[in-house]
């Protein structure tokens, strides 16, 4: 053990001088990759800052040269960018809490010895992932369309509510914490929910927060599911507004068409509520994945 933390002090330690070739050249790409992943995000954010008069200079912009928040103002107010936005949050909100509460009940009652067909349960979510969502997208909104849902954020919440990768993922986990636990707490008189709630929920944060964090991510993108149910422009969510005030020649006023700096701000606000969320939960992301993924 000592002579290994020596090695690895000494390795930490490498001066400038012995790093070979090789790795200046993977330390070359990785500076590439960044500049090619940031440029475009530091050129929406430069011209969602920026004036009228700045924003439709050609160029790619890295700051704002004259800065200005009107994009934010038109995009929040004249094209009432705020409906959105408050609907992919209400959705992503309830979407996300629901899918965890289902996938880590499901996971719980898996534990259990006494379940019955456990190995055929699990053959199907397995099964289930390999089917691409848009092999039964016309099946979905044929239920959606009979059972009354189109045009209501039901459709949006309950969609992908209940996930195998999500439930196998908890699974793992669950396993992970000693079943004298459970025993013990069942000598004390405590039931299935004091168990799932007391104990198994508070040992599983990771596997909880990745989860979370998929998604948060993947409603919040939320594209096929919106433009499929949703007609009411009342109820439409931020993809579909970004879309069309990317795609679409939309005016202001009669004379005012979106410039450059509004539809850059709208991408920003679009994008502002995972950046503001990634960071608190980042640390137990990759935690989750690894444990989730390689318990037996």
């Amino acid at each position: 053990m000592v002579f290994g933390r020596r090695e690895q002090k000494e390795t930490a330690s490498k001066p400038i001088s012995q790093i070979g070739a090789v790795d200046l050249l993977l330390a070359a790409i990785m500076v590439g990759l960044i500049a090619v992943t940031a440029a475009p995000l530091l050129n929406a954010l430069a011209l969602s800052f920026s004036s009228n008069m700045a924003a439709i200079q050609p160029g790619i912009h890295l700051w704002p040269k004259e800065w200005s928040t009107i994009g934010y103002r038109i995009a929040w107010r004249k094209l009432e960018f705020w409906r959105p936005f408050t609907n992919s949050l209400i959705v992503t909100t309830f979407g996300s809490f629901l899918h965890m509460l289902a996938g880590s009940m499901a996971a719980y009652t898996m534990l259990h010895r006494e379940f019955p067909l456990r190995r055929t349960i699990v053959g199907l979510m397995l099964f289930s992932m390999t089917v691409p969502g848009e092999a039964i997208m016309v099946p979905l909104y044929i239920v959606n369309k009979q059972l009354g849902l189109l045009n209501t954020y039901t459709s949006l919440i309950i969609a992908g509510m209940v996930s195998g990768f999500t439930i196998l993922l908890l699974f793992n986990y669950f396993r992970s914490v000693p079943s004298s636990l459970m025993e013990a707490a069942r000598l004390d008189g405590a039931g299935d929910f004091a168990i799932f709630t007391r104990i198994y929920l508070p040992a599983s944060k990771p596997g909880l927060a990745a989860v979370g964090l998929f998604q948060i991510v993947g409603r919040w993108n939320q594209f096929r599911e919106p433009l499929l149910y949703i007609t009411d422009s009342a109820k439409t969510t931020i993809q579909i507004a970004l879309r069309q005030i990317a795609v679409l020649d939309q005016a202001t006023s009669g004379t005012d068409i979106v410039l450059a700096n509004t539809r850059m701000a709208t991408v920003m606000i679009g994008v502002s509520i995972l950046i503001f969320i990634f960071p608190f939960i980042q640390k137990h992301f990759v935690q989750g994945i690894v444990m989730g993924a390689t318990k037996e």
